[in-house]
């Protein structure tokens, strides 16, 4: 059986060892990275399927890694922090990390995170619905290659903001509460705190959107949520 690749990126010697020790034991193969301007090329050397990331690290701090990770990659990212202010979680979700964990931990929680994150990649790339690429006036979504186009030219998008994109384009007719995109895209763990959607539409729509003032695309239904506001065609 392959074993999930994880990278520790964490410059707390105790907890980088607790860390490689606790996950090694938990059946995955583990790489320990203790400063910030290491991670990335750690990355592209082990290849891991998820990366740990402390914020508070030398050489580079956390967030500035997963921003530059994001430019060029979907790797599953969970930011482990002692600062547990809502600024910081929001600011670590819309750049794009998909899970946020407020040091001290428990273990099991720890795990079951890792474990959550990787079953939401893993459904998502599963395809339920047979679809891989959904047209739009203007743009195109490829699910396969994880590529979006604006005519003729690729628009940067992170994991986050592509899930956001394509659940909107799948269902078209639906109206779709904050609670409910933080649900589909982040998982329970997130529930209640809503601005983190607010946040991640206005991102997106600052990549797509013609007139970012009047949207297009993704259309806000007062009192309610968000909906796609174009129809779309879908192909398998």
């Amino acid at each position: 059986m392959v074993r999930n690749k994880i990278i520790v990126a964490e410059d707390d010697i105790r907890l980088q060892k607790f860390l490689h020790q606790y996950l090694t034991r938990e059946g995955f193969n583990v790489m320990v990275v203790g400063k910030g301007d290491e991670v990335i090329t750690a990355c592209f050397h082990f290849q891991p399927d998820l990366l740990l990331l402390d914020i508070m690290m030398q050489g580079m701090d956390g967030f500035e890694v997963c921003r530059k990770i994001r430019e060029e990659s979907d790797l599953p990212i969970i930011i482990l922090s002692a600062k547990d202010g809502n600024t910081d979680k929001i600011l670590g979700l819309t750049l794009g990390c998909d899970d946020y964990i407020t040091k001290p931990f428990e273990n099991a929680e720890l795990l079951l995170r890792i474990k959550a994150v990787l079953r939401r990649v893993k459904e998502f790339n599963h395809n339920k619905d047979g679809l891989n690429i959904i047209k739009l006036p203007g743009l195109t979504i490829n699910r396969i290659t994880r590529v979006t186009c604006l005519g003729d030219k690729e628009v940067k998008l992170t994991p986050k903001e592509f899930e956001l994109l394509w659940l909107l384009s799948c269902r078209t007719d639906q109206v779709f509460t904050r609670d409910q995109l933080l649900y589909h895209i982040w998982g329970s763990e997130y529930y209640g705190n809503s601005e983190v959607v607010t946040m991640l539409v206005k991102r997106l729509r600052e990549k797509i959107e013609p007139d970012v003032s009047n949207p297009y695309y993704i259309r806000t239904v007062h009192g309610v949520g968000y909906k796609l506001g174009v129809k779309a065609v879908k192909e398998a």
